[in-house]
C-alpha cells in the first residue's frame, strides 16, 4: 500500500512533536515505495560541483588513536585500542567512552575559519558528519541530551557549519553512520560501563555480541531503534535543510518501511523548499534508481551511465584524527579527483580535524594544494560531462570499493578526457618530458581547431594523424601535478 510519507502517523507524527515541528507538513509529492522514491532526479548542482569535502570530528577525536573505530575497538578485549585504553585511561568500568566527553572541547573550532579553507581548496559542497557509529549526535538535538549543544564543545556543530558553508556560497552537506550504533559497544565485559542503564543514551541497547554482526545481527534492531534512528535523520532534515545526505553503509539492517520513509521524507521536504538534494547510498542498501551510489574508499573501472560518487579520506588509515597520521600526498588526491571525473563521479573527501578545532597544517596544505591547482584547472573538471573514453595510459584502475590502496599513483604517460559544449581537456596525469599521444580522440582529431595548454603562454607544438593526435611536450610545465590541454573543437 502506497501512502503519501507524512500521513504515516506512527512513526513521522511522532518525529514531528519530538523535533518541535510547528509548520504545515511537506506536500506528500513521494511515497514510501521504491518506484516513486525513483521518480526523484539527480540534481545539475551535484554533476557540476565534482568536489565536496566532509570531516570525521567527534569524542573519538580525543583518545586519536587508531583511527574513527575506537569507540567501539576500546572494549574488545585483546585489540590494540582495548590494550592501548587500559594502559593509559584504566579499565572500562572506571573510564568508558563516554568519559571523553570533559575533554572533547573544541576551543579552537572557527566554522567560519574552516568553510573558507573548503571554498580555498575548490570545494563545492562541504559538511560535517551529524552521527557516527558512536550514537553522539553533533547537532543540538531535542531528542537526546547526549549532543554537542550540550556536552563537550556546548556548540551546535551542524548549525554552525550550515550557516558558515553557505554563506561561502556552497552547498551544505552532512552525514549519517548511526545504523552501526546497533550492537556496536556490544562486548563480553559485564563490568564495562556499557552496561549501565545510565547511559544507554549514548551507547545504545546492551546487546548481545551477536548483535554486532553486519548484515544478520541477532537480535535484529527493534522498532523503538529504527524509530529512532529515522527520527534523527529527520529532526537534522527539518532544521539544517541539507542539500546533500551520505549514508554509511550497513544501512540494509534498517527494515525497508523505515528506509523508505526517511527517504521520502527528505524528498518531501525538499519539495516544499524548493530545493533540488542528493542521498548517497552503499549497495545494498537501496535500489540504484533511488540515491546516488556511494564507493567508499573506491572508484569505478569505466564509465558509469549514471552519476556517482566516491568518499575516500585524506588518511591512508583512519577517517579521524590519529597521532601517527598517514596523509595521501595532495597529487594522490588531485588524479583521485580526475579519475572519478573523468567516470561521470564525484570526489567527497573526508578530513581529520583535531578535538581542539584545528586543523593539521599538513591537512590544510593538501588543500590549499587542490585548491591551487582547481584555481587554474577548474574548467576541465566543474561543469563537466564525460568522453566516449574515461582516458588512457599504462596504470589500470580496479572498479569498486575498498580498492583505492590497490590503485597506483597515475604518471605523465596517463591522460584523462572531460568536455564541455565544444572543448574536449586530455589532462596529462604529471608533467611530460616526451611526446604525449592521444590515441582516444582518433575519431575527433579531424575536429580540432587548436591546442592550448592551461596555465601556459607558449603556443602548443602538436599535429594529428591516422592514430590521432600527437604533442609535444611543453618547454616549462604549469604544474608538477596534472596538466591540462584543451583541445577546442569546431
Amino acid at each position: 500500500m502506497n501512502l503519501p510519507v507524512l500521513a504515516l502517523g506512527a512513526t513521522f507524527g511522532m518525529m514531528s512533536s519530538l523535533t518541535g515541528s510547528t509548520g504545515d507538513a511537506p506536500q506528500a509529492q513521494f511515497t514510501t515505495d521504491w518506484g516513486s522514491l525513483a521518480r526523484h532526479k539527480i540534481p545539475d548542482w551535484f554533476r557540476d560541483a565534482k568536489f565536496g569535502i566532509y570531516f570525521h570530528w567527534g569524542i573519538y577525536s580525543v583518545p586519536a588513536f587508531g583511527n574513527e573505530w575506537y569507540s567501539r575497538n576500546m572494549y574488545q578485549a585483546g585489540s590494540a585500542e582495548n590494550k592501548h585504553h587500559v594502559t593509559t585511561y584504566g579499565p572500562t568500568s572506571a573510564f568508558g567512552y563516554k568519559d571523553f566527553l570533559p575533554s572533547f572541547r573544541a576551543e579552537h573550532f572557527d566554522p567560519d575559519n574552516w568553510a573558507k579553507l573548503f571554498q580555498d581548496a575548490g570545494a563545492r559542497f562541504a559538511g560535517p558528519v551529524s552521527e557516527h557509529a558512536d550514537g553522539f549526535a553533533m547537532w543540538d538535538s531535542k531528542l537526546t541530551k547526549w549532543n554537542a549543544a550540550q556536552m563537550g564543545p556546548h556548540r551546535d556543530v551542524v548549525g554552525e557549519m550550515a550557516r558558515a558553508v553557505r554563506k561561502r556560497g556552497l552547498k551544505f552537506a552532512t552525514s549519517f553512520h548511526h545504523q552501526w550504533l546497533w550492537g556496536w559497544y556490544a562486548n563480553t565485559d559485564p563490568n564495562s560501563d556499557v552496561y549501565n542503564p545510565d547511559n544507554s543514551g549514548l551507547y545504545g541497547p546492551a546487546n548481545p555480541p551477536a548483535s554486532f554482526d553486519y548484515g544478520n545481527p541477532k537480535p535484529a534492531p527493534d522498532d523503538a531503534f529504527c524509530t529512532r534512528w529515522a527520527a534523527n535523520v529527520h529532526e537534522v532534515v527539518e532544521r539544517y535543510r541539507p542539500d546533500l545526505i551520505y549514508f554509511d553503509s550497513r544501512m540494509s539492517i534498517i527494515p525497508e518501511r523505515y528506509r523508505q520513509e526517511m527517504v521520502a521524507d527528505y524528498y518531501n521536504h525538499a519539495q516544499t523548499w524548493g530545493h533540488e538534494v542528493v542521498l548517497t547510498y552503499k549497495k545494498p542498501d537501496m535500489p540504484d534508481s533511488v540515491a546516488v551510489e556511494d564507493l567508499e574508499r573506491g572508484r569505478m573501472a569505466e564509465i558509469s551511465p549514471i552519476p556517482w560518487m566516491t568518499d575516500d579520506a585524506i588518511d591512508w588509515n583512519s577517517w579521524c584524527d590519529v597521532v601517527n597520521p598517514n596523509y595521501k600526498s595532495a597529487k594522490r588526491l588531485i588524479d583521485e579527483l580526475v579519475d572519478i571525473v573523468s567516470k561521470n563521479g564525484c570526489f567527497l573527501l573526508d578530513i581529520t580535524p583535531r578535538a581542539d578545532g584545528t586543523i593539521p597544517d599538513p591537512v590544510r596544505e593538501r588543500l590549499l594544494t587542490i585548491g591551487s591547482w582547481l584555481k587554474r584547472n577548474g574548467e576541465a573538471i566543474y561543469g563537466t560531462r564525460p568522453y566516449s573514453v574515461y582516458g588512457e595510459g599504462p596504470t589500470s584502475t580496479i572498479g569498486g570499493a575498498f580498492g583505492e590502496e590497490k590503485i597506483k599513483d597515475l604518471t605523465a604517460q596517463d591522460v584523462r578526457y572531460t568536455t564541455k559544449k565544444e572543448t574536449l581537456y586530455a589532462i596529462v596525469m604529471g608533467a611530460p618530458d616526451v611526446a604525449i599521444r592521444l590515441h582516444a580522440p582518433v575519431a575527433t582529431a579531424n575536429k580540432v581547431a587548436r591546442i592550448t595548454l592551461i596555465g601556459s603562454r607558449d603556443p602548443v607544438r602538436w599535429s594529428k594523424n591516422n592514430e590521432g593526435i600527437v604533442i609535444e611536450p611543453p618547454i616549462v610545465s604549469p604544474s608538477h601535478d596534472a596538466i591540462v590541454y584543451k583541445l577546442a573543437l569546431h
